[in-house]
């Protein structure tokens, strides 16, 4: 059974619409200790002027408190909530191993939604306790929202956690060996322990379960991939979304359409796909799918090219066709949309740094995933909005979104 507030959110996603890549570290560690938490007061979005009274379910309660949030909230910390950042991007500081004073002043300066972390990022149980609790006791004081906790966290090849030095937690394996078994339960039991090991920690997001198909061509999918086929793939992720939400883990169906069948490594160029969107409706899709009927929170959209899809050479997360038509409008999913790492040079070779999360947004994404300039893709969203490039209404759907699903967790 699904803990009470990701079953409302499960069931949030249908009606109203809710809706990886590491940094290397760097020689600046004047957050390098954990700090004690502070009881500095600060003001909050929305405080006091939820009207939910009249709703009638608890679903209809969160989206009613969540719009009286976002008519709250300033256009500077409304486009603040769209982006996910690491505690390196947030801070400026060369490598983050605490939530302290560097921390709260950043934050206070511009309330994200979320951060991610990396290896670099965690020593220890005891130290990545204490960063998560201060950095959520931060974001709570700044803004009455709790932040998205987040890691990528798969098993196998990409495990933050599962086989680390300092933590005593064994590593669950690469998820083609689950997938090659054919037991959805083994796979459910899996996304569980990773789950139950990360909300122990203090995490509330994990972007997993991989829903790429991956062929014989893939180098970067062989492993993470449950198998080449969708027959294999698509009940291992819906069984996995539904074992991380039984442990309170808030899950990210990845790299929609599915880059399993790509040449090369979006982190370090353009990836392509030579299929038509009826083949991907047959293959690529279908895991997505299951993984939408599964109630996932989030899906995160990758870097493909697929041309003979669209028409266009513009990869999927800056691609309103993906994003819009075939995701939101054909599949039905309106949970949140998130881009992979959009400093990935996958996509920066069409858009300028400043340029490329508000493509992303214009193209139907909800959440912007480590921008390569974090600061001038934040003054560009406000240009846009003060502009008329994107109106301010558009901001706040996804806001809307990004609050309901922090409202549910």
């Amino acid at each position: 059974m699904l803990p009470r507030r990701l079953a409302a959110l499960v069931t949030l996603c249908l009606p109203f619409g809710l809706a990886g890549c590491s940094g290397s570290p760097g020689s600046d560690a004047s957050e390098a200790a954990p700090q004690t938490r502070s009881a500095t007061e600060s003001s909050t979005f929305g405080e006091g002027d939820s009207a939910t009274g009249d709703a009638e379910t608890p679903e209809e309660a969160i989206a009613a408190e969540a719009a009286g949030i976002v008519a709250d909230m300033s256009l500077e910390e409304k486009v603040a909530q769209l982006f996910l950042l690491t505690p390196e991007q947030l801070t400026g500081v060369g490598q983050v191993v605490a939530s302290g004073d560097a921390t709260r002043e950043a934050y206070e300066k511009r309330p994200v939604a979320g951060v991610i972390y990396f290896t670099q990022n965690l020593l220890d149980i005891e130290q990545t306790r204490t960063m998560l609790q201060d950095m959520e006791d931060i974001a709570e004081t700044a803004t009455g929202l709790a932040p998205f906790l987040a890691i990528d966290e798969e098993g196998g090849e990409v495990s933050r956690v599962g086989g680390a030095p300092g933590f005593g937690i064994d590593n669950v394996g690469d998820m083609r060996k689950i997938g090659d078994a054919g037991d959805a339960a083994k796979a459910k039991e899996v996304a569980e322990r990773i789950g139950d090991y990360l909300a122990d920690l203090g995490f509330n997001v994990d972007f997993a379960p991989v829903a790429d198909i991956a062929n014989s061509s893939s180098t970067t999918m062989s492993r993470r991939a449950f198998g080449s086929t969708e027959a294999a793939v698509t009940p291992m992720v819906a069984a996995q979304i539904e074992g991380f939400a039984d442990a309170g883990i808030l899950s990210a169906a990845k790299h929609f359409p599915g880059i399993g069948g790509a040449h090369g490594d979006s982190h370090e160029d353009a990836i392509a796909s030579a299929e038509t969107l009826d083949e991907m409706r047959a293959e690529e899709l279908k895991p997505f799918e299951a993984a939408i009927e599964a109630g996932v929170p989030f899906v995160m959209v990758g870097h493909l090219t697929v041309k003979e899809a669209t028409g266009s050479d513009l990869p999927a997360s800056l691609n309103p066709e993906i994003m819009q038509k075939v995701l939101r409008e054909e599949m039905g999913y309106e949970g949140l949309i998130v881009t992979d790492s959009l400093s990935m040079g996958a996509v920066t070779k069409f858009y300028a740094p400043e340029e490329v999360g508000l493509q992303a947004l214009l193209a139907g994404a909800d959440m912007i995933l480590m921008p390569l300039d974090f600061e001038a893709s934040y003054q560009r969203l406000l240009k846009a909005v003060d502009d008329g490039e994107i109106a301010e209404e558009r901001i706040d759907e996804s806001v809307a979104r990004i609050v309901r699903t922090k409202l549910a967790m």
